[in-house]
């Protein structure tokens, strides 16, 4: 889940806003603590502010291009120590966890931030509902992790988040939230595009607003039934090939990079498929979200795999053209199609592709 929520954090700048800006202001005292004692506002491996306490008094502000959640880190020697990671945001262990609006926040502790008491306005106290709901999860992870099962938790987990978002359309945790659910991998377009059409219009029109709303066309195109959209680029050694070509068969259209460790893991499972079904009306279209200048990595993935089926790309990475069709914004990502045309499954992972197949190959 960290791993995630970082690469959404990572992805933040770019998501910026450049008409509106919310102001913020966070203050507080803990204990009676001074320099050089310092506390910082850290967001992901961003340090956004800091303050050095004076009696334990401290004062921040500034301002954000959207509402979001933030870590309050204290640093009793006065370094935060190295957050490249985010190490401080997510580890730390004197840290609290705040929202930052246009609500003043105030924090008061006699000698530890874990221990303080936290109040704001309407949209710190919607965070904190939720962290309180979904606070039980931790422990429960850490338990189905040992026995296997984290599977069908997050499966509950990401149902605990869409009731909250739907019962808090106007909070910025919202938002949040629903960004950091498709960190897990796409989510199904009827389950999360209501969610996003009850929003307000100052979070739908924010940066992350018109992201997700931008990624929810994609997920729309491509939801199961719909007619997937046809693309063509070049294999390694400059040959066309288009979607199309594959009508009349079962075709897997499996969007993956060089780069990517989890679409590396999976890429013994999608052998075992292929070499499973090949033959039988099936094939794979690999297409690879490698960057130019990056080409003879691809090449060695592919050799380094063992992937036998068609590879193409574009070369442009993220902005790879199929993947823009497709509303790609995670890998491994892959879609099922049929030989009409229709997407009939998406993100198969590990035997689901095959058991897929056995349903509907015979």
């Amino acid at each position: 889940m960290k791993k995630h929520l970082l690469a959404l954090l990572l992805l933040a700048p770019g998501l910026a806003a450049a008409q509106t800006t919310y102001p913020f202001l966070v203050k507080g005292k803990i204990g009676q603590l001074s320099a050089p004692a310092k506390i910082y506002l850290v967001y992901g491996p961003q340090v956004l502010d800091s303050a050095t306490l004076e009696n334990g008094a401290f004062e921040m502000k500034g301002a954000t291009d959207w509402p979001h959640s933030a870590a309050l880190v204290l640093a009793r020697q006065g370094k935060l120590g190295d957050n490249a990671n985010g190490q401080a945001y997510f580890q730390a262990p004197d840290r609290q966890f705040i929202f930052l609006s246009p609500e003043p926040v105030t924090v008061t502790s006699a000698d530890s931030l874990p221990k303080a008491r936290v109040v704001g306005g309407p949209q710190l106290a919607a965070y904190q509902r939720l962290n309180a709901t979904l606070k039980p999860f931790a422990a429960r992870f850490k338990a189905a992790r040992a026995q296997g099962e984290s599977a069908a938790l997050a499966k509950e987990y990401a149902q605990t988040v869409r009731a909250f978002i739907k019962a808090n359309p106007n909070a910025w945790a919202s938002l949040e939230q629903l960004q950091q659910l498709q960190m897990e991998g796409p989510p199904p377009y009827a389950e999360v595009a209501p969610l996003y059409e009850a929003f307000s219009p100052e979070l739908k029109n924010s940066g992350p607003g018109r992201f997700y709303g931008e990624m929810l066309q994609g997920l729309k195109a491509t939801a199961i039934g719909a007619e997937a959209p046809n693309f063509t680029q070049a294999t390694p050694d400059g040959k066309q090939v288009s979607l199309a070509d594959y009508r009349g068969k079962y075709v897997l259209v499996d969007f993956w990079a060089s780069w990517c460790g989890p679409c590396r893991q999976e890429n013994p499972a999608v052998i075992k498929a292929y070499n499973a079904y090949k033959g039988r009306n099936f094939d794979i279209l690999g297409v690879s979200l490698d960057k130019e200048g990056e080409q003879a990595k691809w090449l060695k993935a592919i050799q380094d795999d063992h992937l036998a089926w068609t590879q193409v790309s574009d070369l442009q990475g993220w902005q790879n053209a199929a993947a823009q069709r497709y509303g790609v914004r995670s890998i491994p990502q892959n879609f099922l199609i049929d030989p009409a045309g229709k997407i009939v499954a998406a993100n198969l992972r590990g035997d689901e592709l095959q058991a897929k197949l056995a349903q509907l190959i015979k």
